[in-house]
């Protein structure tokens, strides 16, 4: 039987079952707060990891979620499905559309002014093998610390032409983006994730900008991500189904899909150089940056910090890339490098390009606005208090199971962890190490399961940023997150343990933190060594 039948008949049966389900359960008025809340989004993922098909899952999902939500009651579900499903998620992410839209139209204007082709033929002369590709979009991957969003999208756009050439493929590009987006975030202090924790500070004796500068050192999950990212880059090698699609990649098939085609850098064009994608970059990051600390009152006398925590991403993201926009488009048609008409062109360009990102954003917030009026997070919420009674030494390996559980399912690291510290403040005393630790572990595991989530934004982005098959990108970097999240749960049980002889907090982390590294080094060398006796 073939794969693509075989596929289509577990849709059907799921489906089938499902509404066998549902007038079995035709009695019950409400899930709230129940397990059933996991349900939509488990059937989702479960779906969209079975037929290699997101929108059709991400819809499945959204109105199972409203059929669950509504009592089964059909007709109410309709309206949940397009009040909650869809108008919302598209008013809720109107300002990341209008973002990403803007950088498409900046992606196109490069490439037609011969910006990319002109990067593609330096980085041919100095970046000479598959390593130095990989690391270089590495290292501009933490560069970019700023915002994920803004990290998936640039990283994306300037490093397809060299990795293409070194024939990395773009399910590889996508999971070097995605690994250096949120884990990157989540251990800059200047950052809107540093600031979106530091709201949560309140009932310890610390400030929010000090609470998470401390969890830093124990996050283990994004420190050994870019230790994972080195270290695979290095020592050149790869497994489970991304062995599959580098050695596609070999052979041509730089996307994965079966055929030949390569990032399309644009036309050659002799009077273009590689300043005409340095400088739109760097317009973009200085603009964007602005965006963020202006519309958060740091002219206005806010600190720097406080900017950070006060400024509307959505809107600042989209301010800023506007001003960069005019700039770059005044800046190329100056320069002579690009026609009027021929940059006119590239604006519904950029939009076309944006569109398969921008379904799968809506259809994803939609599921995840569902499962949240579902009351997952307080499910969740109510288990972690439960379990705080016992087992105190291993509660911030299990805050870091739970977190990975919630982020995974909701698709939201912010939202988790919005539900898990005030739980974390309450349960840990002020002045412990633990307390470190566990607020680690929260903002670990939230970070672990927004990566390898197929409904996590953060993830959407990294395969838009890519031009990669959303769900080739879930399913190759799966083994890679799980690898990585299984070795920060043995650092979490070995860091809560040590606190029982080391209570130097200085001493504690650097121990920890060489534990992780050496364990997360060991652990490459033998998946090498096995992969190649494969």
């Amino acid at each position: 039987m073939k794969k693509g039948y075989l596929s289509k008949i577990i849709t059907v049966v799921f489906i089938a079952a499902f509404f066998v389900l549902c007038i079995c359960l035709a009695p019950i008025t409400s899930a709230a707060n129940t397990l059933w809340a996991l349900f939509p989004p488990v059937l989702a993922i479960g779906l969209a990891l079975i037929t290699k098909e997101v929108y059709s899952s991400l819809f499945i999902g959204i109105l199972v979620g409203a059929i669950i939500s509504s009592g089964f009651n059909f007709v109410s579900a309709v309206g949940t499905v397009v009040e909650t499903g869809i108008i919302t998620s598209v008013a809720d992410n109107a300002g990341i559309f209008a973002f990403l839209v803007i950088l498409g139209i900046i992606v196109a204007l490069v490439n037609k002014a011969g910006g990319s082709a002109a990067f593609g033929r330096w980085a041919a002369k100095n970046i000479k093998s598959k390593v130095g590709a990989s690391l270089a979009a590495f290292a501009l991957g933490v560069l970019i610390f700023i915002d994920d969003y803004f990290n998936c999208l640039t990283v994306g756009s300037v490093m397809k032409p060299v990795t293409d050439t070194h024939k990395i493929s773009r399910s590889k590009l996508a999971y070097i983006i995605d690994a250096t987006a949120a884990p990157v975030c989540m251990i800059a202090p200047i950052s809107s994730w540093a600031a979106a924790v530091s709201k949560y500070a309140e009932g310890t004796e610390y400030s929010g900008f000090e609470l998470f500068v401390r969890a830093i050192p124990f996050n283990f999950y994004s420190i050994l991500t870019l230790v994972f990212v080195i270290g695979l880059a290095v020592m050149n090698f790869d497994y489970g189904p991304m062995k599959k699609f580098q050695k596609m990649a070999e052979e041509g098939d730089i996307v994965g899909d079966g055929s030949t085609v390569v990032y399309e850098t644009g036309a050659e064009n002799k009077e273009s150089s590689v300043w005409d994608l340095v400088f739109p970059v760097i317009v973009l990051i200085i603009s964007c940056v602005f965006g963020l600390v202006y519309l958060g009152g740091f002219f206005d006398g806010v600190s720097f910090i406080d900017a950070f925590a006060n400024t509307p991403v959505f809107t600042a993201l989209p301010w800023g890339g506007l001003v960069a926009l005019i700039i770059i488009f005044i800046y190329l048609l100056i320069r002579r490098v690009i026609t009027f008409k021929e940059a006119m062109e590239c604006v519904p360009q950029g939009f076309i390009a944006m569109v398969p990102a921008i379904l799968i954003l809506t259809f994803a917030t939609g599921l995840k606005n569902i499962t949240t009026a579902m009351g997952a997070k307080e499910f969740v919420g109510a288990l972690m208090a439960d379990a705080s009674s016992g087992l105190f030494i291993l509660l911030p390996f299990v805050i870091f199971l739970v977190a990975c559980a919630l982020s995974f399912s909701t698709g939201t690291s912010w939202g988790t962890f919005g539900v898990l510290i005030p739980i974390v403040v309450a349960i840990f005393p002020a002045g412990s190490n633990l307390l470190f630790i566990g607020m680690s572990a929260c903002l670990a595991g939230a970070v672990c399961g927004d990566h390898c989530s197929p409904i996590s934004d953060t993830t959407i982005m990294a395969s838009a940023g890519a031009e990669c098959n959303h769900v080739n990108h879930v399913a190759t970097q799966l083994p890679y997150t799980i690898t990585v999240a299984l070795i920060s749960a043995v650092c979490f049980l070995f860091a809560s343990f040590l606190q029982m002889f080391v209570t130097d907090f200085a001493l504690a982390a650097i121990i920890s933190l060489s534990f992780g590294i050496v364990l997360t080094i060991g652990t490459l060398f033998v998946l090498k060594k096995v992969t190649a006796k494969k």
